[in-house]
């Protein structure tokens, strides 16, 4: 992973940062797919199945969140402020994954652990987007 991170970062440098917003946006770690006959009720789930696969669809939109927070924040920086964003953001993704990951590990097997990896990316995610968006709203880019 160490390597795939550094490999990531020096094709991000070396095509340009226009391209950079795009490599970012497909980071996400790998969660199962599970395909279901219907929707499930995420309002009101009733089985673990169901807790699991609306967890990963409630992680899924925190994501899409903070890939539209880091959007609107990398054009508003300089070149040089905005390769550290991107340094940081692929340093960031790569802790959130392991600590997650960790997280997760207390369930090793049990059928609750898709849920707690899932919720814990999500809270990681929405914490960072408020980052993200803290610095939208100053005025020093």
């Amino acid at each position: 992973m160490r390597y795939l991170s550094l490999f990531l970062f020096s094709i991000l440098t070396l095509v340009g940062l226009s391209t950079n917003t795009m490599a970012l946006a497909n980071t996400q770690p790998q969660l199962a797919k599970t395909y279901l006959a219907q929707k499930p009720n995420c309002d009101d789930p009733q089985t673990q199945l169901e807790i699991n696969i609306c967890s990963q669809l409630s992680y899924q939109n925190a994501d899409k969140k903070l890939n539209q927070a880091y959007k609107q924040l990398l054009p508003k920086l300089s070149k040089t402020r905005q390769q550290k964003l991107i340094a940081a953001q692929l340093a960031w993704i790569k802790f959130r994954d392991v600590s997650c990951e960790f997280e997760r590990s207390a369930y090793e097997g049990g059928s609750i652990a898709p849920a707690i990896y899932a919720g814990c990316l999500e809270d990681a995610t929405k914490q960072r987007t408020q980052q993200l968006r803290e610095y939208l709203q100053r005025d020093d880019y």
